[in-house]
């Protein structure tokens, strides 16, 4: 079946139009007919850039296989097919007390999407990321073989696959470890800090003592008021809601703008009514999607950025060097003339994730975004990525659109491991951009 609407979040990249269901994948990968790079797993299309897509050849829609297949209630323990989104597993759990250790800023992904790309939430200094509450997974790979994959059984296939952007196979179920909550509701408190510095002051203490936390960047401020924002922590409510609103966002955006309305005067009284708003020091009680899914609110936001798209730029950079790098960062944006409709500072900790290619590492990530307005957001972002790989950091691939393969091989030195397990029925456009010339570089090298 043949559909143009299967685009990234970002809709800076075509989308691929040849698009299977999963039985027809299956028979391809059965009968040995699916080519190399022929097919690509697709969720519910959150990911920013070019990684849920493979023009070359064809994704594989796994939206209707969401069933939720299992559930322990004692243990937190559920069982579900890949295309289930987290919507639904927040609001079968809820009841029962349990909420999943690990959420992004969308609950709208799919279960297997959340795992390929191993995302990351407000509270990775207790949790990790979302593959260290994966207990085991099926992937369909070549030839239709089904293999059985945890941190004992074919152990190292299961490490490529968590944060392996769909490339060692077809993820068909995810067994994961939800975590025992009081409540859905999160009591919040707000501090505003002046400066990046207060930031770092503020930031270990917070995060010692509350599950969640998360920094505002009022990117546009500069002068004395560089770099400051609000610091948002958070932990679940003792006496609160024990099930889930799901309710349909009451905003949305109809239709796309001609151009973007995220100009500079627009962020400007933005921030400032945010400030205004949100900036009085203070707890209250917030229900959870006001508190982790603010933007799932407003239907098709991404349409305020304009009929080109928008760019997101998420590093995360050593403790130390953040300190030097983060403002570095934000100056470099503002003197660009571009602003970032939502910054987003977090602190990182040390947990590892059982992932080969994770982009969550301890330190602090700091996320920007940006209207594109074509080589001048492309110049900017190339600096974005000068300023973090100079300081030891990373850039994340599954928010990525654009970045170059010196980028992303100095980002995940152990690249070409993943290839090596990747399965070669399956590509993206993001790894044939990077690791495609990464691999030709050497080729080149080789001859001469």
């Amino acid at each position: 079946m043949n559909s143009p609407s299967y685009q990234s979040f970002g809709r800076t990249v075509p989308a691929t139009r040849e698009v299977y269901e999963l039985a027809a994948a299956t028979r391809m990968l059965m009968s040995g007919s699916a080519g190399p790079g022929a097919l690509l797993a697709y969720g519910n299309g959150r990911s920013y850039g070019d990684s849920c897509q493979n023009r070359a050849g064809a994704i594989v829609d796994m939206r209707p296989r969401n069933k939720i297949l299992s559930f322990n209630a004692e243990t937190g323990l559920l069982e579900a097919e890949a295309g289930a989104l987290l919507a639904d597993i927040i609001a079968f759990a809820a009841p029962h007390g349990f909420f999943p250790a690990v959420v992004p800023g969308t609950q709208f992904v799919t279960l297997g999407g959340a795992v390929a790309n191993d995302v990351h939430g407000k509270n990775h200094h207790r949790r990790g990321s979302f593959g260290c509450h994966v207990e085991r997974l099926t992937l369909l790979r070549s030839a239709g073989r089904t293999h059985v994959c945890s941190p004992s059984e074919n152990a190292s296939l299961f490490r490529a696959t968590v944060g392996g952007m769909g490339l060692t196979g077809i993820i068909l179920t995810v067994t994961m470890r939800l975590m025992r909550v009081a409540s859905l509701d999160i009591t919040e408190t707000v501090r505003p800090f002046a400066n990046l510095q207060e930031y770092f002051d503020l930031a270990e203490a917070t995060d010692r003592d509350n599950e969640y936390a998360v920094a505002w960047i009022d990117q546009l401020a500069g002068g004395k008021n560089a770099g400051r924002g609000l610091l948002l922590a958070g932990n679940h409510a003792q006496f609160g809601a024990r099930t889930a609103d799901r309710a349909p966002a009451k905003l949305s955006v109809p239709f796309q703008p001609p151009v973007t309305v995220l100009n500079r005067p627009f962020l400007r009284l933005f921030n400032s009514a945010y400030r205004w708003r949100r900036g009085r020091a203070g707890e209250s009680l917030s229900s959870y999607r006001t508190f982790f899914f603010p933007l799932d609110g407003v239907r098709d936001w991404n349409r305020l950025y304009g009929p080109n798209g928008l760019y997101q730029h998420q590093s995360v950079l050593p403790e130390e060097a953040a300190h030097k790098a983060v403002p570095e960062l934000l100056e470099a944006a503002r003197r660009s003339g571009q602003g970032s409709f939502l910054t987003v500072l977090k602190r990182f900790g040390g947990q590892r994730s059982p992932g080969l290619m994770s982009f969550a590492r301890k330190g602090y990530t700091l996320t920007l975004d940006f209207p594109n307005r074509g080589a001048a957001t492309l110049a900017l972002l190339a600096e974005l990525d000068r300023i973090t790989i100079g300081a030891g950091g990373a850039v994340n691939p599954y928010k990525d659109a654009r970045m170059s393969e010196v980028t992303f091989a100095a980002s995940f030195p152990d690249w070409a491991q993943l290839e090596s397990m990747r399965d070669p029925a399956f590509m993206s456009d993001f790894w044939m951009r990077t690791v495609g010339r990464l691999k030709s570089g050497r080729m080149a090298q080789a001859a001469e």
